[in-house]
């Protein structure tokens, strides 16, 4: 049996969400405070043994509480919920099983469980809250129903769990609707712990080799691990007579009954310090003989030479433990005597700290190896758990499916009319259920769903895989961009500098393939892009973008815009290149007015490089910027000769960008790129969010006056 989907409500930022679970392995993304922990922790407190807080139940719904106590409706006191959905195949002993449990079911093949942790009595908590705030002199009572339920263990003393059966079943208008049956409690609870069995790999794993309360000591784990899953030796007279006389004979059974577990160990990616050994040793003596009494040492076979574990790095040490928890969980599990639970789940979060990127990498085929050894080690090939991992490790989400990553997003309340502010809920997307549009080019070929989805996997995994947690993206034509990008954020939308960005570097002709997901994952983006002008007729060779009739040879503003003409792009108000629906901005060049010497002249750049050159027209003429040419005083001439020059082989791009970069004299930056950086730090900063620019950075007034 497989749980196949879970759905959450009113828990924290979880107002309403579903989420799809893989069979193997399901990752959880999504930038920080977006709900990933939350979809774990309502776990602990339905199935472990953590309590319910006042404060668990989504900020939206506070308001409620307050509205029940002036109408007295009880469907407006909110109650948190999780459904879980399990898929059975009618082969298996657990089709069996599941009939046995819920025998008023129709349906076996997908199976419902509901807890709702909600109101028992709502008439007494109304009539212990006004008792113990009457209401005062100005009209008010000294604290509201929601702090009165914050108090040590009021929530639970009115609140209560609940468990039903779900099934889906076809109503008199052929849809398909969810019945929920409530089942008695004591039955129920019995019925959950046949049914699933949730284990956690927390993510603040503090590990070392001393026994404060905050620490998990790396020999403890493997004590445990011994002292629960392992052979033992019979330690009566015998083994008090052993321990007496030499630890060898004891070091020597742990060596064998550790062998397994060592070996795959070894294999988990990370030599130990200076090549050296593990081994586990006996250090038991006659006055405190007990089981797990055991250290972690490092050895140099070649030198003689121990350390205790304290003397290796943090991120072996997380690994081992990760690895032993995820056995040791698997092997009770595979070991449970009667009513073994149908399904085990298993938490792991935040895998990545301590570990460096490679062994990111390989973490969940890690995992799987030492799964693999207890199932084999027992026969049991179909008992394997499911296992989610919640993460910020690009590197990990680098090396599994595209498919199997959960996307937390966050967002605003749907009680939340304006849509601005604090993002108080989220939103979960299952990329399993992304599929791109297809992409009509100018040749007229398409692109299918399938080819695009191909190439947005293969980009992904071979640079940007962080888009996952970032805030907002910025895609862009190539590495200068990339280059000034950070200082043109500084000295013109500084406010940006909080928020977590990914730079996508895709060129012109990509762009657009982009589009489909940043929509999906409901990412602001703005797109930095050349116009690109081409010649009006024949082969797309470059021209001056002030050619009459010239072309746009960039595939992402045509479909953008559905235009072709440089004069039409050139045509477009600035407010359309805002598309507030898709949330996105789109940049690109427009008309220069260089003043020189009294005169004037619209200079239309044809790239980033062309655009930088003519906004800071006079560094260039005075050589404290160059492109390597003389400029003329002529602005004709010189509206050329920038364009020739900087269209050659032997204008180095990215040394004009390290070049300005170095400039000590205050340059302005492009307009269409400040314009499009100025929507994007709108859309994600509060208008209140201030920081203060450094002296060395030009404010946009100064810019100005330049």
């Amino acid at each position: 049996m497989k749980l196949k989907k879970i759905t959450i409500q009113n828990f924290r930022r979880l107002e309403n969400v579903t989420i799809d679970i893989e069979d193997k392995e399901t990752i959880f993304v999504g930038p920080n405070n977006s709900g990933k922990t939350s979809a774990t922790a309502i776990f602990k407190c339905f199935l472990g043994d953590t309590n319910f807080k006042i404060y668990d139940i989504s900020a939206s719904r506070v308001a409620d509480f307050e509205s029940f106590l002036h109408s007295n409706d009880l469907s407006l006191l909110p109650g948190i919920i999780l459904d879980l959905w399990f898929s059975i195949d009618p082969n298996t002993i657990a089709f069996g099983r599941v009939f046995t449990l819920l025998p008023h079911l129709s349906d076996f093949t997908e199976v419902g469980l509901r807890m709702a942790y909600t109101i028992e009595n709502p008439n007494k908590l109304k009539e212990d809250y006004e008792a113990a705030y009457p209401i005062e002199q100005t009209g008010n009572r000294a604290k509201s129903l929601f702090q009165f339920l914050a108090i040590d263990k009021n929530l639970n003393h009115y609140f209560s769990t609940d468990y039903y059966s779900l099934e889906k079943k076809e109503n008199e208008d052929s849809e398909i609707i969810e019945t929920a049956t409530l089942l008695d409690r004591n039955d129920a609870k019995k019925l959950v712990s046949q049914l699933i069995k949730v284990e956690f790999v927390d993510a603040q794993r503090n590990i070392n080799d001393d026994d404060s309360n905050r620490s998990n000591r790396l020999s403890t784990a493997f004590a445990s691990f011994y002292k629960k899953n392992l052979e033992q030796s019979n330690y009566a007279a015998e083994a008090h007579e052993v321990i007496n006389n030499n630890n060898k004979q004891l070091t020597a059974h742990y060596e064998t009954q550790f062998s397994p577990l060592m070996n795959l160990i070894k294999g988990l990616g990370i030599p130990s310090v200076n090549d050296r050994e593990l081994r586990i040793i006996s250090s038991l003596s006659p006055e405190s003989a007990l089981r797990g009494n055991t250290e972690l040492i490092y050895i140099d076979p070649n030198q003689g030479h121990d350390l205790p574990e304290l003397y290796n790095g943090l991120g072996f040490k997380n690994l081992i433990f990760m690895a032993i928890q995820a056995r040791h969980f698997h092997s009770q599990w595979l070991i449970t005597p009667l009513n073994r639970p149908l399904c085990l789940l298993i938490f792991i979060e935040e895998p990545e700290v301590h570990l460096h990127a490679q062994v990111q990498q390989s973490f969940i085929a890690n995992i799987w190896n030492v799964i693999k050894e207890s199932v084999e080690s027992l026969d049991q090939a179909h008992l394997v758990p499911q296992i989610v991992v919640t993460t910020h490790s690009s590197h990990i989400i680098d090396a599994i499916d595209f498919e199997k990553v959960r996307y937390f997003q966050r967002s605003y309340t749907t009680r939340q009319t304006n849509q601005t502010g604090i993002r108080n809920v989220s939103n979960v997307m299952s990329l399993r259920s992304f599929q791109p549009q297809i992409i009509t080019q100018e040749s007229g070929d398409q692109i299918s769903p399938e080819e695009s989805l191909a190439f947005l996997k293969k980009y992904l995994r071979l640079t940007h895989c962080d888009l996952f947690f970032s805030d907002a993206a910025i895609l862009i034509e190539g590495a200068v961009e990339k280059l000034l990008l950070p200082s043109i954020i500084e000295s013109s939308a500084a406010r940006l500098k909080s928020t977590y960005l990914t730079i996508l570097e895709v060129g012109g002709a990509y762009a657009h393939r982009f589009e489909g997901l940043l929509e999906f994952l409901k990412i602001p983006y703005l797109v930095i892009t050349d116009i690109d002008s081409v010649v009006p007729v024949g082969y797309p060779s470059a021209c001056h973008a002030n050619t009459v009739g010239a072309r746009t040879s960039n595939a992402s503003l045509k479909h953008f815009y559905g235009i072709k003409t440089i004069a039409e792009l050139t045509a477009i108000p600035p407010q359309n290149k805002i598309h507030d629906e898709r949330n996105r901005y789109v940049a690109f060049q427009t008309n220069i007015l260089v003043n020189h010497n009294n005169n004037q002249k619209n200079m239309l750049p044809r790239t980033l490089e062309e655009a930088i050159a003519y906004e800071n027209f006079g560094l260039l003429h005075s050589n404290e910027l160059s492109i390597g040419i003389t400029i003329p005083d002529c602005l004709d001439s010189a509206y050329n000769e920038i364009y020739e020059r900087i269209r050659t082989d032997s204008f180095k791009k990215t040394d004009f960008a390290m070049d300005l970069l170095a400039c000590s004299t205050v340059w302005i930056s492009p307009k269409y790129i400040v314009d499009g950086l100025l929507w994007l730090e709108n859309k994600l900063c509060s208008p209140t969010q201030i920081l203060e620019i450094p002296q060395n950075i030009a404010t946009l007034d100064e810019i100005e006056q330049a």
